[in-house]
């Protein structure tokens, strides 16, 4: 069992993490005093080297502190090295910002600042070096079969299946689901392998078995009036319990809550952008960014006014009401790329594969997306963003918010002239609920630097759009 590994496992940890603090500290040391850059001697114009390496009996068990506070301890299976990689800078941040503190007020000011810098550097690098290549190698152990959780999920849902789903596409998480345990679903049914074991009254047969790691609840929403006795008879047993609820799909991708005297409140839907100084950096940057593309622009969008003057009858710009922030319509600008039509015509449905009321220069515009380009006057007035979901027309609004779970959500943030969906694909005539289910994430996930990142993509992916007819 994982369990009888991982005390091993902690405590080599440890020990492999005192030592790189150790190592940082004397190259660093060796590099400073000791080396052909060396600027000072050890003793004559700086402490002594006994000064410098007693330190290290209080900078050693500050750091494995330290790194324990930040959960570097902690079964990390399921965590992205990335966020190890972020709590190992921030303890040595933390770390190296307390020794200067203790150095300063045991009046040890003359400790070369140099040397911290260096210890700094090398002991973040030399971490995470270790720490990747000890999750490498637990990775390779665990594909191998070996060093697996074994885990139990109690109750066939659409949690269950989505759990399963997820172990199965990480194998470097090293978990091995035995079986499900479930009241209503025929004891051999299977999902992707695993199959139901029986009832979940045979759960007092197993657990004394004390043969899994972890029990996991994935009881579906009927079966609820169980849950506390379930997670009573399991938490007798000492077994490690989660709790997977089958109402996922009403909360974000990262709930939140708030402790109410005591009583925790999961609120259903986090969107940073209803907080205001999110709001105001990206107004700001909608502002600097629409102006600026205005100006680089300027010329494409001269030239597709005239080519849209010339090649057909009527207006140069398209205004089409759509449904913005707050599901308030709004007038969204496009160069016409279809001949004049009447408001009953242009209403009956979306535009299709070789479309007879698309121009020929009109096809140009939309395969090139330059049609959108007056959206940037949308932009700086306010009625829509660079980044955010595509806003849609009201009668189609009317039709998805009654089919597609959530859809109204994304009119809680400014629509957008590119999205998360769009560089994804999903444009034009796509799959509504896929482009929903990016804008969701998107919404609940975003940060300034995924709107650059969507930007980013925007000019080598965004541009060309091979389902605009």
């Amino acid at each position: 069992m994982i369990r009888d590994n991982q005390t091993y496992f902690n405590r080599l940890h440890v020990v492999l993490d005192g030592a790189i603090v150790i190592v940082s500290y004397v190259l660093s040391w060796l590099i400073k005093f000791n080396s052909p850059l060396a600027t000072t001697t050890p003793g004559v114009t700086a402490y002594s080297a006994g000064t410098y390496f007693s330190a290290l009996y209080f900078i050693v068990p500050l750091y494995l502190i330290l790194y324990s506070i930040c959960n570097l301890y902690n079964s990390r299976r399921i965590t992205r090295i990335r966020n190890e990689f972020l709590e190992i800078l921030r303890a040595n941040t933390i770390g190296v910002i307390g020794v200067i503190v203790v150095f300063f007020m045991a009046e040890m000011n003359d400790f070369s600042k140099t040397f911290l810098a260096l210890f700094y550097v090398f002991n973040v690098v030399f971490t995470c070096a270790v720490h990747y290549a000890f999750r490498s190698i637990l990775y390779k152990i665990r594909h191998n079969g070996k060093n697996l959780k074994h885990v139990l999920c109690i109750g066939y849902s659409r949690a269950a299946e989505q759990y399963i789903d997820r172990i199965m596409m990480n194998g470097q998480w090293g978990y091995y689901v035995h079986g499900i345990l479930d009241d209503h679903v025929p004891r051999g049914t299977a999902y992707k392998g695993v199959k139901v074991l029986g009832t979940i009254e045979n759960l007092q047969y197993i657990l004394p078995e004390d043969k899994l790691d972890e029990i996991a609840i994935t009881l579906s929403l009927n079966d609820y009036d169980n849950l506390e006795k379930i997670v009573d008879e399991c938490e007798k047993s000492g077994v490690h319990t989660k709790f997977i609820p089958d109402y996922s799909s009403l909360f974000p991708s990262h709930p939140y809550t708030e402790d109410l005297m005591g009583l925790p409140v999961i609120n259903i839907r986090y969107v940073p952008l209803t907080n205001t100084w999110n709001i105001l950096v990206k107004r700001a940057m909608d502002i600097v960014g629409s102006l600026l593309c205005i100006i680089i622009f300027a010329i494409p969008m001269l030239i597709a006014a005239i080519g849209t003057k010339l090649t057909s009858k009527g207006p140069i710009i398209y205004k089409q009401e759509r449904v913005g922030l707050h599901s308030r319509p709004f007038l969204m600008y496009k160069f016409r790329t279809m001949e004049v039509q009447t408001r009953e015509d242009e209403e009956k449905c979306w535009t299709k594969k070789d479309d007879p009321r698309v121009t020929k220069f009109g096809a140009f515009l939309r395969r090139t997306s330059i049609d959108e380009m007056p959206q940037f006057f949308n932009v700086l007035g306010g009625s829509m963003s660079l980044v955010g979901p595509r806003p849609e027309r009201p009668q189609f609004v009317q039709k998805f918010r009654e089919e597609i779970p959530r859809y109204m959500v994304k009119h809680q943030v400014r629509p957008g002239i590119t999205g998360w969906a769009q560089i994804n694909g999903y444009r034009g005539d796509t799959s509504i609920r896929k482009r929903i289910e990016y804008d969701l994430f998107y919404i609940e996930n975003w940060t300034i630097s995924f709107d650059f990142k969507i930007l980013f993509l925007t000019v080598f992916k965004g541009f060309i759009n091979k389902n605009a007819y």
